[in-house]
């Protein structure tokens, strides 16, 4: 067991906390990629805005390491990460519930019309239109669970974590 909480202190300890969250947030990226051009799975709008806390985050971690030495500037930006985490889980949540049918997604969600009362040339048409893949649509799962709801897990989690990376900098002294 001191193992493990050995391991855990590691870590959370910065500068290595601020590498793995590098790591941890290009992969997530890459993979939303290969899904999107390796295997077909076209994101919406929501999918898209679940992007931005990563390649924000990635970016903001690779400034917390390069400005030394380490300090109030770096606990400033690690606390920011956490927030823009949190904002994210927040996004995820709210994709979430738009897959779920528990509330209408964004005016953007909507990609498709009211077919009522429409010939079957006129809904020909307009399903050949649509260009913009819907947010209400699940397009992959696993276990269950969708990307929206994993991501809402994930970034949730990294905002918990990336927050008490941030108070052991402040509890050490650093500042």
């Amino acid at each position: 067991m001191s193992r493990v909480l050995s391991l855990i202190e590691k870590v959370l300890a910065f500068p290595l906390a601020a590498k793995l969250l590098v790591l941890f947030n290009i992969g997530a990226l890459l993979f939303a990629l290969t899904m999107e051009y390796g295997f077909g799975a076209r994101p919406c709008i929501l999918c898209l805005w679940q992007r931005v806390p990563y390649a924000s985050v990635a970016a903001l971690s690779v400034l917390a390491l390069l400005w030394k030495p380490y300090g109030r500037k770096t606990m400033g930006i690690l606390s920011l990460c956490a927030f823009i985490y949190f904002a994210g889980s927040g996004v995820a949540f709210f994709h979430t519930g738009v897959e779920r049918h528990w509330w209408k997604g964004t005016d953007s969600c909507e990609a498709a019309q009211d077919l009522k009362g429409l010939s079957a040339e006129e809904i020909r048409q307009a399903l050949l239109a649509i260009e913009e893949p819907r947010c209400d649509v699940i397009p992959w799962t696993l276990f269950g669970l969708s990307m929206a709801n994993y991501n809402v897990m994930a970034l949730f989690g990294l905002s918990m974590g990336t927050a008490l990376v941030a108070v052991r900098l402040r509890r050490k002294d650093i500042l």
